[in-house]
């Protein structure tokens, strides 16, 4: 990608953090981004074409921050708690990734197959963490999706609660919390 692409992007990323979908115009980028507003369209057809682009570049961010730190080779329950508290320290920091990613997951269209391509292969890690699981016996024969959902998610809800005040979880509570989810998604024999 070229730097003024790049340049771009990271500086619709602020914006959009900032003010949103609907109060972001092209002329706001082109002055966060300090080029000159025709030169946003060599590289997007349009302000549609931006979001899109925006959208793939905030997931494979997001993706790169979730999957800090994780190793495939380590054991399974491992390799949870880092994805789980990735998910966690993802959604305290509240930076304009996180923020973004959740505008984007809250947009009320269909995402295309590409998209779902994409999505896939950025977190794909996570989903062979989860089949990996399903396929030794420790995790419950459900969708990765579904496992994500019980698992991991619950990391980003509570985070976002911890962000506006509504409980406050220290490190023994977070452990809890850990193991809960854990235990939500192993399979019990």
């Amino acid at each position: 990608m070229s730097d003024k692409k790049t340049q771009i992007l990271e500086a619709t990323e602020r914006l959009l953090a900032q003010h949103g979908f609907d109060r972001l115009s092209m002329q706001m980028v082109a002055k966060e981004a300090g080029v000159a507003a025709g030169t946003i369209y060599r590289y997007f057809s349009d302000k549609n074409d931006l979001l899109s682009q925006l959208r793939n570049h905030v997931v494979q961010q997001c993706a790169t921050k979730m999957l800090e730190g994780h190793d495939a080779d380590k054991p399974l329950k491992q390799q949870f708690v880092t994805l789980w508290l990735n998910a966690w320290h993802l959604t305290i920091r509240r930076d304009d990734n996180a923020i973004n990613r959740e505008q984007f997951d809250s947009l009320p269209y269909q995402r295309n197959g590409e998209q779902r391509l994409m999505d896939l292969k950025a977190f794909g890690p996570i989903h062979q963490f989860f089949e990996s699981g399903i396929a030794d016996g420790t995790f419950k024969p459900l969708s990765t999706y579904v496992l994500s959902g019980i698992g991991i998610e619950p990391a980003v809800c509570l985070a976002r609660k911890q962000v506006r005040g509504v409980i406050e979880l220290d490190e023994s509570a977070i452990e809890d919390t850990i193991n809960a989810c854990w235990d939500a998604i192993c399979l019990h024999r």
